[in-house]
């Protein structure tokens, strides 16, 4: 466990020191800052206001941005490592691959999620200093789902890293995974219920299963129980699911899929030619 940790504090430090950090950073933040500054918090739209108009047009903005941004940042993890005969000076050391495996995906999960969590608290501190009512076990569920997002594709990507050759196709096969997931929400199953050629529920089932669509549901059902937002396919997914289980579903599916993801790419890194 020493080891793990302090491989986590030197990717963690490498981290800090590199640009991308400060840029994703900026991004959060200075969009919760333009939330302030714009006064979302004070419209009104489809009869929310305050904090919680606030985060749900977080939770569009993270839908898009953050499974990208941990990708791009994350899935050169490994594979710079072998380009840049950094993996074959860490394993000089009293090291295992374990260790070095494990370690780097805990650094890079604190550097991934920390800023995002960091926006999320920034907001409720601006709720608070307009004196309105916090609503604490939302913001609690709504962290654990942005932990759960960040942990999916956190092992999304460190698996990529592990089963490519070079940085430039890892970038791509990020890019790839982001466009399918990211289309598969609207664009694709739109397109098939339109053709009528699937049944309706196969696609909304084929629609639970992409982790992004999963976290969507879950954070607006934190504060629209009867998920008016999103039409018809509400009546569907209460009727099987309920509010509760699909909350529990869209905290414990992404960790799994995260979870195997990363036990697949740590499979694949121990078994490949390191260097």
């Amino acid at each position: 466990m020493k080891n793990i940790l302090l491989i986590a504090y030197l990717d963690i430090k490498e981290s800090l020191r590199s640009k991308w950090f400060y840029v994703y950073s900026l991004v959060f933040g200075g969009l919760m800052a333009l939330f302030f500054i714009t006064g979302i918090s004070d419209a009104v739209v489809m009869g929310f206001t305050g904090l919680s108009r606030m985060l749900l047009i977080f939770i569009q903005v993270t839908i898009i941005i953050l499974p990208i941004f941990i990708l791009i940042t994350t899935v050169k993890s490994i594979s710079g490592d072998k380009e840049n005969n950094v993996l074959e000076y860490m394993l000089s050391f009293p090291i295992s691959l374990k260790h070095y495996y494990w370690g780097k995906m805990l650094g890079r999960f604190v550097t991934v999620f920390m800023p995002v969590f960091l926006a999320l608290i920034m907001g409720v501190i601006f709720g608070l200093s307009k004196g309105g009512n916090l609503p604490w076990s939302i913001i609690f569920l709504y962290s654990i789902l942005l932990f759960a997002l960040c942990f999916t594709f956190l092992g999304i990507a460190f698996f990529l890293s592990s089963i490519v050759k070079s940085t430039d196709i890892a970038l791509g096969s990020s890019f790839v995974v982001w466009i399918l997931l990211l289309a598969f929400i609207d664009i694709a199953l739109i397109g098939l219920m339109l053709q009528n050629r699937v049944d309706d529920n196969t696609i909304v089932t084929l629609a639970m299963l992409n982790p992004i669509e999963v976290f969507r549901i879950g954070a607006i059902s934190l504060f629209d129980p009867e998920l008016t937002v999103i039409g018809p396919v509400a009546y569907y997914l209460l009727d099987t699911l309920g509010t509760t289980l699909l909350i529990v579903y869209a905290i414990i599916y992404p960790i799994i899929i995260g979870g195997l993801f990363a036990l697949f790419g740590y499979l694949a890194f121990r078994k490949k030619d390191l260097i």
